[in-house]
Parts: structure tokens; sequence; C-alpha cells
């Protein structure tokens, strides 16, 4: 049993490393505009695409791993191509309608997604496409647990990210602009803040994490497809919601507990069930959690709950 939930809390990590990731990207988004990006899944799968062709066209077939700087560079690369890819979205299908309401972006955001969805499935093709291993596969056994260096891989780079990313909007003046457009666009303005190229900043960060999230993704699992970001997305929203959405820690903490609940969950439902239920219903986790925080704490784990005069303090005069 030990050797059972030692392996289970490191694929739990792993796992939610990469929730925490992509949650980061709603929650950057939700802070500044108050819009739920749908898109954003797509750019988590456009970036293990990236990743597939940037490799192709730069190195060839893939068999032996690419090494850490090899690694790091495609993370650069692929976080620049889809960061742009995020920065020209926002541009033409949300920044037109700012001013809107609210209902009008979003339904713009379910129309990217879709558009990009049926791009990539008709310029590739629907089948899943093989993952090339950028890091050759080693497993050391530890108490009884299996655990790989992509395991570490996937950790450790989530959580430098996170880190620089915290580091980022705490401590620069870009970071300062950010938070400041967050609680009002005209204030901003009038400090002399540019607040299209704030926004533009934040659809540079999100997606390019999520697309970093694609790549240790289909790293992980060996596999991509044009439909992944669905519901890899919907469990990132979830964490996002569980940790508090508009709160960078909030994202970081929902995507981590959502992984081990998910995890936990699908290890013991066999056993719990007798066998009636196997692992292949986990999802029921992430939307049973969403469900819940839905119900019971909208605001989320970290979010700040919504008042009347939290309302009247953040509006726009």
């Amino acid at each position: 049993m030990t050797a059972f939930l030692l392996q289970q809390l490191v694929n739990a990590l792993a796992i939610g490393a990469i929730y925490a990731l992509i949650a980061l990207g709603y929650t950057m988004v939700y802070g500044v505009l108050q819009l739920i990006n749908f898109a954003h899944g797509e750019m988590f799968m456009l970036g293990a695409y990236a990743a597939f062709f940037i490799l192709a066209w730069t190195i060839g077939p893939v068999s032996g791993g690419i090494g850490v700087i090899g690694v790091t560079l495609l993370f650069f690369a692929t976080f620049a191509v889809i960061g742009v890819a995020g920065m020209a979205t926002e541009r033409v299908a949300y920044r037109p309608l700012r001013d809107a309401s609210r209902l009008a972006p979003m339904l713009s955001a379910l129309g990217v997604s879709i558009l990009l969805q049926n791009a990539i499935q008709l310029l590739v093709g629907p089948q899943p496409i093989k993952f090339p291993d950028i890091i050759v596969r080693q497993q050391f056994e530890i108490a009884g647990a299996v655990i790989s260096n992509k395991h570490g891989l996937i950790i450790a780079a989530a959580l430098a990210l996170m880190g620089a990313l915290y580091w980022f909007v705490r401590r620069t003046r870009f970071g300062v602009h950010i938070r400041a457009v967050s609680e009002s666009h005209q204030t901003a303005r009038l400090l002399g803040i540019d607040v299209d190229r704030t926004v533009a900043i934040v659809f540079l960060i999100g997606p390019g994490l999520g697309a970093i999230a694609g790549v240790l993704w289909s790293s992980y699992y060996g596999i991509m497809q044009f439909s992944m970001g669905v519901s890899i997305g919907l469990k990132a929203f979830t964490a996002a919601i569980l940790g508090g959405i508009g709160s960078i820690p909030g994202a970081m903490l929902g995507g981590l507990l959502l992984g081990l609940l998910e995890t936990l969950g699908a290890g013991f439902l066999p056993f719990l069930t007798g066998g009636y239920l196997g692992s292949e219903y986990r999802d029921i986790f992430a939307f049973g959690v969403l469900v819940l925080v839905l119900l019971f704490r909208p605001a989320g784990l970290m979010g700040e709950p919504v008042t009347e005069e939290s309302i009247v303090y953040k509006k726009d005069f």
C-alpha cells in the first residue's frame, strides 16, 4: 500500500503541475479582462503541435532525446510561437469586443476554439500522432514505486515556470502594470499605463505557459491529438475555479489539488467499487469538484468573495 500511495502521489504531482500551468493562463486573462478564454485549451494543444514541427524542421526524427539544453531551447521556441499566436488572437478576436457585453467576447473565444480545432484537424488530420521522445525515459524504483525522469522534468519545469511568473507579476514593472490594469483599466490609463500593451503581454504569457504544458503532457504520454485541448482545458479551468479564478497562487494550488484528487480517486475507485468502476471514470472527480466549488465556495480557495462593496470599489468611473 505504501508503494501504491507513493506512486499515485508522484503521478498526481506531475499531472497537477501541468493543470496548474494551464490554469495560470485562465486566471491571468480573467484577472485582467474578466474573460473566460475558452480558446486557452487550444493553445495547450497548439503547443504540442508547434513543438513537434519545430523539432521536425530543425532536427528531424528524434530517437535518442535532445538533452537538457535542447529541451530548454524547445520550450523557449514553443513559448514564443504560441505566445505570438495568443497575442494575435487577442488583437483580432477579443480587443474589438472589449467594450461590448461580457457575452460577446466569450462567444468569440468559443469560435476561436472551434476554428483552431478544425484547422489542425484539416491540416494535420484527425488521427493521434506520436510525440517524439525529447527525454529518454529512465526509471528508478523508490520504496516500491517506479519514478521516471519525466516525472522530475514535469515537476521541476512547472515549478520553475510558476515561480518565475509569480516573481514577474510581483517584482517587475510590467507586473505592476498587470496588477494595475486588473484593478481598473481607466485608472491605469490615467496613470500612464498602456492598457493594450499590458493585455497583449498577458496573452503572450498565458498561452505560452499553456503551450509548454502541452509539450510536457505530450512528452509524458507520448501522443498528441487535435482534440486534446478540450478535456484538459476544462480540467485546468476547474483547477482555476478551485483555487480562485484571478489568483495566481490559487491557480497553482488548484492545479496541484485537482491532480491529487483525480489521480488518487482514479487509483482507489476500482477498490472502492469492487472493480465495477475503473480508472477510466477519473473525469467525474474533476467535474464533480467544479460543481461542488460553484455551489459552496464560488470564489475558490484563495479567491476574494464578490461583495457589493468590492464591485463598487473596482468599478471603472
